[in-house]
């Protein structure tokens, strides 16, 4: 299975954009999909998961902010992005994973201006 992520860009604080991760296979059997961001200099964190039972889960710095979403149908896995803050600057890779293996995006980049 691959991964494909976009939807990242320029937004100025307080702005919105929605990232999509296309897999390219069915995404059913996934137990977890979700983001991680990773600034520059900086480790890279778990933004936001959710599971095959559709349970979610985010960072204190997201939460209220972002909403995490799949769509089996469509093999899609989304970050709606709301009220964007300069510190959201980084570039999102989107993970998907089973009990044995995890696949990974390859990222994209998403930059908040003040």
């Amino acid at each position: 299975v691959q991964l494909q992520a976009s939807g990242g860009g320029l937004v100025q604080a307080g702005g919105s954009l929605r990232l999509s991760c296309a897999a390219s296979g069915s995404i059913f059997s996934f137990n977890a999909m979700g983001w991680y961001r990773q600034a520059p200099g900086k480790q890279r964190d778990l933004v936001a998961h959710t599971t095959n039972g559709d349970s979610t889960n985010y960072a204190d710095s997201v939460k209220g902010r972002f909403t995490i979403s799949r769509d089996n149908a469509k093999n899609t896995m989304y970050l709606q992005m709301n009220s964007l803050k300069p510190e959201d600057t980084a570039v999102y890779y989107c993970f998907a994973g089973t009990r044995s293996f995890v696949y990974w995006g390859q990222g994209t980049q998403v930059t908040v201006s003040s």
